[in-house]
């Protein structure tokens, strides 16, 4: 079995260590992000990570900066691992340890790379419309996530997956897949592929401007949006200069003359016109420092009128 040192921060990573124990490593050490404030009352949060690691009994550390930091460099030295383990970390693996192990430091990557390389896969995925995408286990270059390739696996998106939904079911292949890849450079068994870089497509991290719902999409493309940017962005517009967000929508086609953004009232449906001759039934929406409402509450309570724009 091997000795590994293990970097990651978010809820995505934690199966990933938990299975590396599970299966036998010695995991000595975890590297995880600094306490962050968080909430109202900006206490300072721990990572899911360090919450599991403290319950493995394995030694956290939380550097601030990891590049020239001498002693966090001659601590892992010192420990001389087999392999560093990353996902999910949140900092650029320096030179000095990409070079310190001799397997690599070897990153779990929530897509099918090359595809979706960057901050955001799995939301990009999802927003981009992909029935497929999957977890990649690869080893670190200099490069954004251009390592060379060692085992990957697909999974579907189903059609009411979210990014909350989809992270979960591909961290736990993931961390399958991360223990299959040890066991695999241990015997010679896994052999490295290069990425081709000409089919290298970005996921770069989101912004809040990603949610705002622009209306000359198809329903369908602003339905996987809301979708992949569920939790954060979110999905948002105006309603009379106001703020709304869009909690839940569904898909539609349509045959109304009506100008993109323009609402369009049936049966209590509260329609917004979008591109191609679509439309988005929204179901559940909430105006700035309101509550949340289906779409009949909004209809009975704003009394929008046909033809009234979103978005402006």
């Amino acid at each position: 079995m091997s000795k590994l040192i293990f970097c990651g921060t978010p809820r995505f990573a934690v199966p990933t260590l938990e299975a590396l124990v599970a299966a036998g490593h010695s995991v000595p050490l975890v590297v995880t992000q600094p306490d962050r404030p968080r909430g109202r009352g900006m206490e300072l949060a721990t990572s899911p990570v360090k919450e599991s690691a403290i319950r493995l009994g394995i030694q956290v550390v939380q550097p601030s900066a990891i590049k020239n930091n001498s002693e966090f460099r001659a601590q892992l030295e010192a420990l001389q691992p087999d392999a560093i383990i990353v996902v999910g970390y949140g900092r650029i693996i320096p030179q000095w340890m990409i070079d310190l192990p001799r397997l690599g430091n070897l990153n779990l990557h929530a897509s099918l790379l090359p595809k979706y390389r960057g901050a955001a896969p799995i939301q990009w995925a999802i927003a981009n419309g992909e029935s497929v995408t999957g977890v990649t286990t690869m080893r670190i270059d200099a490069g954004l996530d251009t390592g060379d390739i060692l085992l990957q696996r697909a999974l579907p998106i189903a059609i009411d997956d979210t990014s909350e939904t989809l992270a979960p079911k591909l961290a736990m292949v993931g961390a399958e897949l991360m223990v299959e890849t040890l066991r695999g450079l241990e015997s010679g068994q896994v052999k490295t592929t290069p990425q081709d870089d000409s089919r290298a497509t970005l996921a770069p991290i989101l912004t809040k401007e990603d949610g705002r719902l622009d209306f000359s999409r198809t329903a369908t493309e602003l339905f996987n949006r809301m979708r992949g940017f569920r939790p954060w962005p979110g999905a948002f517009t105006t309603f009379r200069a106001k703020s709304m967000q869009v909690h839940r929508a569904e898909p539609l086609e349509s045959a109304s003359q009506l100008a993109p953004g323009a609402i369009d009232l049936d049966d209590g449906h509260l329609l917004v016109r979008c591109g191609q001759n679509t439309s988005l039934d929204l179901i559940e929406v909430q105006l700035d420092g309101k509550r949340r409402m289906v779409a009949q509450e909004f209809v009975n309570g704003y009394r929008p009128k046909p033809g009234e724009r979103l978005g402006e």
